[in-house]
């Protein structure tokens, strides 16, 4: 049991980690091209 909450805990951080880096680059993006 504690593997498998691990594991899913790494997916979900690695999604949010994703989710804000992409967040981060439209941000840059849209500053970028005033």
């Amino acid at each position: 049991m504690a593997k498998h909450i691990f594991v899913t805990g790494g997916v979900v951080s690695s999604l949010g980690k994703g989710i804000t880096s992409a967040s981060i680059g439209r941000l840059l993006k849209c500053h970028g091209l005033k």
